[in-house]
């Protein structure tokens, strides 16, 4: 109209990106710990995201090794480090190195756990020790991680951790696993507990994975009836599904404080049968 500024249509993504707000990826430094199975294709698909990548390892260095040299040409940097995230020592050099050798750190997603089975008449004060080994080492990283990312100067979110639980830490436990699912009940905890201390600028964030991948000392038909029977939705999740949220995860810039399960939504249903 005539006398009356004329408005023009925005783009559609443009309006979107107003109304929700998004993190770049590009050019921020990632540290994975725990690079095996779902770590790697965790690993690859930051990197398609413009991501610079470090890996750390504790024992298995060919893999980690392997798995850096097919990232170089995806990630624009990259590094190995090894490292024992139950060591104090090493998560302090661990950090220090990726910041070094990426130029920042952003992200962390830890994936680093064992499965270790111990059945009632073992457990012991050494059970217990290597079982609750995997919460020491969230705690530790977390802490050295959050701390430094929480030194950026700039933006409402300047860092985000991704720890990594387990879809029966919660009401459902299962037996023979009692350390191993406690470690991961702590870890579950201490995602909300971290999101509160380091709000509001770094966000912490937990998924809580089920039947993923089949371990290889179990048959197909075991895997179909003694694990996947019991999920609603009777069939097993996927490392590139899981990938998928990782990315949609360090892209939030409001989501904190969550244990997002991917399970087939075996936590509603719990474990079960009672099997020895």
């Amino acid at each position: 109209m005539r006398g009356r500024m004329a408005h023009r249509a925005l783009p559609l993504t443009h309006v979107l990106n107003r109304l929700v707000r998004m993190l770049s990826l590009t050019g921020k430094g990632v540290l994975i710990v725990g690079a095996k199975r779902v770590g790697q294709v965790v690993a690859e698909r930051l990197a398609a995201e413009g991501v610079n990548i470090a890996v750390s390892y504790r024992s298995s260095r060919r893999e980690a090794q392997q798995l850096v040299t097919s990232l170089k040409g995806k990630a624009k940097r990259t590094c190995l480090v090894q490292a024992d995230v139950s060591v104090e020592a090493d998560i302090q050099r661990l950090v220090d190195t990726a910041v070094q050798e990426m130029g920042n750190l952003w992200f962390v997603v830890n994936l680093a756990s064992g499965y270790p089975s111990v059945k009632l008449a073992h457990l012991d004060g050494k059970a217990w020790d290597e079982g609750i080994s995997a919460a020491k080492g969230s705690y530790l990283l977390t802490a050295y991680a959050g701390r430094h990312m929480a030194k950026h100067n700039r933006g409402n979110t300047r860092g985000h951790i991704i720890l990594f639980g387990d879809w029966a830490a919660g009401e459902t436990p299962y037996r023979n696993f009692l350390p191993y699912l406690t470690a991961k009940a702590a870890i579950q905890f201490m995602t909300r507990a971290f999101a509160v201390e380091f709000a509001p600028h770094v966000l912490v964030n937990a998924i809580a994975p089920g039947p993923t991948a089949r371990p290889p000392d179990v048959s197909p038909e075991s895997w179909r009836r003694d694990v996947l029977a019991h999920a609603p939705l009777r069939r097993q999740s996927s490392s590139e599904e899981i990938a998928e949220l990782v990315v949609t995860l360090l892209r939030s810039e409001t989501i904190t404080g969550d244990i997002i399960h991917v399970d087939a939504g075996r936590h509603v249903a719990g474990p079960g049968p009672a099997s020895d």
